[in-house]
């Protein structure tokens, strides 16, 4: 079924470049006929991939760069599709669950739990998390893969690595190859809880006694299997963003973006899932950090260029952010873009840090999003003339993900001071 879906997308396009290709003949403009083709197929691509979990759900996910670049009638509803298959996984039967167990930690594996809950305590897109009690006495968080995860994911990614030439329609300037590939080889490590248990360890022996951060101890894993201990809390960081008071919002928005920022610089890692679920509020007031299985590996920390282009941005030196953005790879050489229109485009980042606390809001959001909007007046805008270079993937993922929780709780913080701690290049010059 996934991927007749995913072979109806390229059989759309040659229709709609067919109708495009009418219109030309009969008079139309050029830059008319490309930007109906270009809505037309995201449109097609955002319905399909909304319907989709594993690889092909993920890889939308990634395309969320190009969420204020498209009509708010198209992003809205697929937005609200991906919520719906994240929060709609059916969760394992008790059967399933024993025979999973059982391969991953032998036949007798009962014998290594005083108690283990048949009903998950949590899922999520690729395995679900249950509660039990260790043979010493602890209580455990034990995380489980679905049983032919691995297989779904890798063969959803293929298909769209197939696809390529259709979304280089959707946005030009993108390279989508590479970046296939960037998701294609994050993708497998998630897959691996060998992998995930590592990183969550290195987090763990880090933030150890942290006064802000929590991370849980990994006792035991497989690759499909991880157990940790179990962190008690009651709420997690989204429902402090419904109901959480002012004092609150500030309180775990200032430590949620302290620990996003500060990870790269103490371990070389970037957790790299800022969704709000992954943040539990503890009862002495920390934070709990859970799920490492996306993460960047960043020995040297954040990249350089990141801050420094940014401190340019903050200086108003926007001639200088051209240049750099250009040598990153995020503006093509043959791309024509001044200056002006990228202040305009990059004004969600430059902000906050522009000042001493930054109150982050809703309403600011919206206001970013119809001023990126207002530069889609040719064809699909300015945002289809950026490309996303494979290695900085994870990292928009997570400012761009960041900001919008930020936005979420109404939080203010010293955004500036935690860029100058934690982003190198910023505080230079």
């Amino acid at each position: 079924m996934r991927t007749a879906r995913l072979a109806s997308l390229p059989v759309g396009f040659a229709g709609r470049t067919t109708l495009g290709l009418g219109k030309r003949m009969v008079g139309a403009p050029a830059n008319v006929v490309l930007n109906e083709v270009q809505r037309r197929t995201a449109d097609q691509i955002f319905s399909v991939l909304g319907q989709l979990k594993g690889g092909a759900m993920k890889f939308g996910q990634a395309m969320s760069i190009f969420e204020a670049a498209l009509p708010e009638e198209f992003i809205g509803p697929y937005r609200e599709t991906l919520v719906k298959l994240q929060d709609s996984a059916p969760p394992m039967p008790p059967d399933t669950v024993h025979r999973v167990m059982a391969e991953e930690f032998g036949a007798d594996w009962r014998q290594q739990f005083i108690s283990f809950e048949d009903k998950p305590a949590a899922s999520a897109s690729i395995g679900q998390v249950h509660r039990a009690v260790w043979a010493d006495g602890q209580d455990v968080a034990v995380k489980l893969q679905y049983p032919g995860a691995a297989k779904a994911l890798t063969a959803d990614l293929k298909q769209i690595a197939r696809l390529a030439r259709l979304f280089g329609t959707l946005a030009p300037a993108l390279d989508v190859k590479p970046l296939v590939q960037e998701l294609q080889d994050r993708v497998a490590e998630e897959l691996d809880y060998n992998l995930e248990a590592g990183a969550q360890s290195v987090f763990a022996a880090e933030f150890e006694g942290d006064p802000e951060i929590v991370v849980a101890d990994v006792l035991a894993y497989t690759e499909h299997a991880l157990v940790s201990t179990w962190l008690e809390s009651d709420h997690s960081l989204a429902q402090v963003i419904t109901e959480g008071t002012q004092e609150e919002r500030d309180r775990y928005g200032e430590a949620y973006v302290r620990f996003l920022f500060a990870g790269p610089m103490r371990t070389g890692m970037l957790h790299a899932d800022p969704h709000p679920g992954n943040f539990r509020v503890m009862p002495d007031g920390r934070l709990g950090v859970v799920d490492y299985g996306a993460v960047a590996r960043l020995p040297d920390g954040l990249p350089e260029p990141v801050g420094r282009l940014l401190r340019h941005a903050v200086a108003g030196d926007y001639d200088l952010v051209l240049e750099g953005l250009r040598d990153e790879g995020f503006v093509k050489h043959t791309t024509d873009l001044d200056a002006d229109t990228i202040a305009r485009y990059i004004g969600p980042f430059v902000e906050p840090a522009s000042v001493e606390r930054f109150t982050f809001s809703r309403e600011w959001m919206r206001a970013q999003t119809l001023r990126v909007s207002a530069l889609t007046s040719e064809g699909m805008g300015t945002a289809m003339k950026i490309n996303l270079p494979p290695q900085y993937l994870l990292i928009h993922r997570v400012w761009i993900g960041g900001i919008g929780v930020l936005s979420q709780l109404g939080a203010t913080a010293p955004f500036r001071a935690i860029l100058e701690e934690s982003l190198p290049g910023f505080a230079e010059g």
